[in-house]
């Protein structure tokens, strides 16, 4: 089961007790931040995505959207995100659980500079009714992100930009 490994990818660095478990689903920005009784914005939400054949996930805040010419930009190719059934072969982690934590070998991670704005975050952990509270720093160190992009758009309308 895919929280297991992120469980077991946790323990190593003594922080599997940060993993809360719902009885509800926390498989959606909404649902997630009902469960955990914080802002959407605040939930890292986890997209999978195919380029050129490879799969790259891309971590962005709860409150953002993929800006598909931002994306195509970045990565050269327009956004096609991956099926479920493709996500989870392909990834490890089933959707709604997907997060960039315990990941299949080879799949990149990257995450949007929407997530910079907060001291805290909330990602899955592996499954459809987990998340674990991450600080951005332990956010980027355990993604083992390989760059930060700004592909989104959606959550700078906020802060007035």
């Amino acid at each position: 089961m895919s929280i297991e490994k992120v469980k077991r990818y946790f323990a190593a660095y003594g922080m599997e007790d940060r993993i809360r478990e719902f009885s509800v689903s926390s498989a959606t920005v909404a649902l997630a931040a009902q469960a955990i009784g914080c802002e959407p914005k605040r939930i890292v939400k986890t997209l999978s995505f195919d380029v050129g054949g490879e799969p790259i996930l891309i971590a962005a805040a709860g409150d953002a959207r993929v800006d598909n010419a931002k994306y195509k930009a970045r990565f050269g190719v327009k956004a096609r995100m991956l099926s479920h059934e493709d996500a989870a072969e392909k990834i490890g982690h089933a959707v709604g659980g997907v997060c960039p934590f315990a990941v299949n070998e080879g799949v990149k991670v990257y995450l949007d500079e929407s997530i910079r704005r907060f001291d805290t975050v909330y990602p899955a952990a592996g499954s459809s009714n987990s998340v674990i509270k991450l600080t951005v720093p332990e956010l980027e160190r355990h993604s083992h992100c390989v760059d930060w992009v700004d592909v989104c758009k959606g959550w700078q309308e906020e802060n007035g930009e």
